[in-house]
This record gives C-alpha cells, structure tokens and sequence, in this order.
C-alpha cells in the first residue's frame, strides 16, 4: 500500500530542499526522495567550493599584480589549503548530514533512493530506502541537470573528468585540456592555470562565453591568453584517446593537443527520461519540463530548477521554488517572470549579465540601440590599474526607452550588474537612469559612461 502524505519532492538540491522545507515548516506531511546529497550540486560540486577555488586563484592574482604598483612581492602557489577548505568547510568531505538533519529538523521525512511518478499524485521510490507515496496535494520535481557530454569519438573511453572531479581533486594536473569555454569551463581553466597547470581552452563556437556578448567573450580571451592559457576557439574535437598517461585530442583542422588531464565542460542538461512522466500524460524525451507562471507542470505537478529550462542556476531553482511553494499553499503572489534574469561567470573579470543579448533583442524584433564604455578609461578603472580590464554593454529597447539586457564586466561585474538588473526588472526609463547620480569614482559610474554612449547612437 502506498504511504499517504501530503507532498513529494523529487531532487533535494537547492530549489527542491528549500520547497521541501518550507512545505515541512507550514504543517504539511512532506516526503524529500534523493538519490545522492542533500543540498544538490552547488554546495557540494559546484557554486560553493568554485568560487573557494576561484578566490584562491584571485589572491595569487592580485599578489603577483603587487610589482610596479605597491612593492615587491614573491608568490608560491599551493593547492593544498584549497583542497582542504573544500573538504573542511564546503563539503564536509562530501558528507550531507547536515544538510539531511536541517530538512528532517523542519519535519520533513527523508527517503534515499531515486523517484520517479507512476501516476497522478503517485511516487515510486527505488534505492536503499525505497517505497510508495501518494500524494494528496500533488509531487514537486526538483532533480536538477547532469554533465553534457559531446559524441567526441573515443571520449566514452577515456577517464576524463567532469566539474565533480575537478572539484574534488586533491592534487592540479600539471597540464589541463577543457573542453567547453563557456562558464564553467573558463572559471576552472583560469584558477588551474594560476595554480601553475598548462591550460588549453577548446571552443567549437567563435567565441568563449559564447552566450555572452561578444565584447565580453573577446576580452575576456585577450586576458587569458596574456595569463598563458592557449585558446582555441571555432575548433571542433573530432577524436580522443588516452594512453594510460596522456590524453590527445584531435581537432577538426587536423591540429592535435596534448595534457596529463581532460575537463570536459561543455554544458549541461535535464534528463526528464526516467521521471515516469508518461504516467501523467508528460513527454519524457522533451528537453525540460514546461511550468506555467505557477511553476505547475500538470494538474498536482510542479517542477523546479534546471528541470524547467530557465538556466542551470542557484538563485533560478530558489526563485522559482518561492513560487511553487506559494502555489502549493495557495498563496497569493506573481507569476515566474524571467524577463530580467541574472547571471554571472566568475572569472577574473566577472561577467555579470541580465536580460536579453543584442543578438537576442534583435532576433526579438525589438528595435535596439547599444551603448558601451570600458573600465580602464573611467576614473575607478584608470586608479585601480592592474586587473582593470572590463566593460559596460547596455541592450535597449528604443520603441520603449527602457533597458533589456547589460553586460557588466569587470573586477567586481557580478555586484555593479545588480543596479542594472533593478533597471531591467523595473523597467526604468532610460531618460531616469541618463539623470541619476553616480556616485564618484566607482565602478558602477562605468553605467553612466555606457548611457551616455548609448544616447549618442541612433537606431
């Protein structure tokens, strides 16, 4: 007999955790159903213990900027300290007691094991823990994406890595092949060429970040190559193999690489395959689940995170998991509204970027006007000098006078986007924002040079 509780969420990660929880706290008999960690792959593999790699690989960065500018300064590079805070204080070695006892505490009942549906309001569960629930007020999916792998000849059988093991991995590699220069892929190629590994980027597309602005994916280049790593952009992996020691890819021109390691970082992706969603009239094959602005995927089914499709981020699974748990309670509050999305690649400049590209605004149809400035020519750029590379691009919608996207790039681009995400969220005028004070000399006074820019083009 199927054990009857009031809620099932599928994937305890980030969004599915904080739904669960929350469902827990407000009285109702929740079921959390995880097949690995509590707490998903952003404190465990991805977001947390990165960006504690990434800062490590800025402070040796910043140290070796100290010539010329502030003394002199000598720098060792040591991995170990790295290692050891992501197994200490990220991951407690990948343990998620914490994490299981948080949700447990709150009221929930934690069940290990895989979930899938097998029916309206109906969750199998197959693992150690396993079982049958029913749901009464409906099941949440939450079960996150997994590594893209390419169909690169040989690659299933060589022992490459992924982020997870990049991650965990106690020791650099001497040298590095990544295949993938989009976020992922460049955040881990800079912190390990910092670190002193012999990095070499792999992009098929033009461009690194390629679903960035160009300006930013052509700077961004200029500064890891002046950091020693090589980049091969346009270029199309057509082999790989692996002798035991080394691993050789070979490239569509012919040209073959050489590195003691591969990371293949090349995007990630939901797999809705094996979530019984043919039970309840559901395509299984389709590439996300489709919400509606209540994050409802069908009558009693919401969906939460990278299954929906709207990016494979942290602060998309919470957003949208606010959503869904006033859509369970029947609470009143706005529909999911993506218009003015966030992002960041940590990199040494920060990519921060909201809303619609250019290239995007345009496929859009809206009529677009550009503006741009850099940060090595506005007054906190030309002070802060070494490491100053950067810029501001904004996306307007000219019928409308209102901001659809910005780029802000630089030392600190993922905290001067926030200004510019209210601006697009807000749809403030960009007659207001021409008029605002901007405060001296800062980074974000870059914006005021991007408007003024922007308010000399014509359409």
């Amino acid at each position: 007999m199927a054990e009857q509780v009031d809620v099932v969420v599928i994937g305890m990660g980030p969004g599915g955790e904080h739904v669960a929880g929350r469902l827990a706290e407000s009285g109702l008999s929740v079921v959390g159903v995880e097949a690995e960690l509590v707490g998903g792959e952003c404190p465990y593999w991805a977001c947390i213990p990165s960006k504690m790699m990434i800062r490590a690989g800025n402070l040796l960065a910043e140290a070796r900027r100290v010539p010329g500018m502030a003394g002199t300064a000598q720098v060792a590079a040591d991995w170990a300290p790295v290692a050891a805070r992501i197994r200490d204080e990220a991951t407690d070695d990948w343990n998620d007691q914490v994490a299981a006892d948080r949700f447990t505490g709150k009221g929930g009942v934690l069940v290990r094991g895989r979930g899938r549906l097998a029916g309206p309001g109906r969750v199998e569960v197959d693992g150690p823990e396993g079982g049958s629930f029913e749901a009464r007020i409906g099941v949440v999916l939450a079960t996150g994406s997994r590594p893209q792998i390419p169909p690169v000849p040989g690659l299933a059988d060589v022992p490459y890595w992924t982020n997870r093991d990049a991650i965990a991995a106690k020791e650099p590699p001497a040298s590095l092949l990544v295949l993938g220069g989009g976020a992922i892929g460049v955040e881990l190629a800079q912190v390990h060429a910092r670190f002193g590994t012999r990095v070499t980027v792999v992009e098929a597309m033009d461009a690194l970040v390629p679903a960035e602005e160009p300006e930013a994916g052509e700077l961004l280049a200029q500064v890891l190559a002046g950091e020693g790593l090589t980049l091969r952009t346009g270029a199309r992996a057509t082999a790989v193999r692996h002798d035991g020691e080394t691993f050789t890819l070979a490239l569509e021109n012919g040209e073959e690489l050489t590195a003691d390691q591969l990371l293949v970082a090349t995007g990630r992706k939901a797999d809705l395959s094996a979530l019984g969603l043919e039970t309840v009239g559901l395509d299984p094959s389709a590439r996300s689940l489709r919400t509606d602005g209540r994050m409802l995927a069908a009558p009693g089914l919401w969906g939460v995170g990278d299954v929906t499709g709207h990016g494979a981020f942290t602060h998309v699974a919470m957003y949208e998991a606010e959503i869904a748990i006033r859509s369970v309670l029947g609470d009143p509050g706005p529909d999911a509204d993506y218009r003015a999305l966030p992002r960041v690649t940590f990199t040494d400049p920060e990519i921060g970027a909201v809303g619609l590209t250019e290239r995007q605004a345009r496929e859009k149809g809206l009529r677009v006007r550009t503006g741009c400035s850099r940060v090595p020519e506005s007054a906190r750029g030309w002070i802060h000098k070494a490491g100053n590379e950067g810029l501001v691009k904004l996306v307007e919608d000219s019928g409308r006078g209102v901001l659809v996207g910005a780029t802000a790039m630089g030392p600190a681009g993922g905290e001067v986007l926030y200004g510019l995400a209210v601006a697009v969220q807000a749809e403030v005028p960009v007659e207001t924002l021409r008029h605002m004070i901007f405060a001296y000399p800062t980074f974000h006074r870059g914006v005021e040079d991007a408007l003024k820019d922007l308010w000399s083009h014509t359409d």
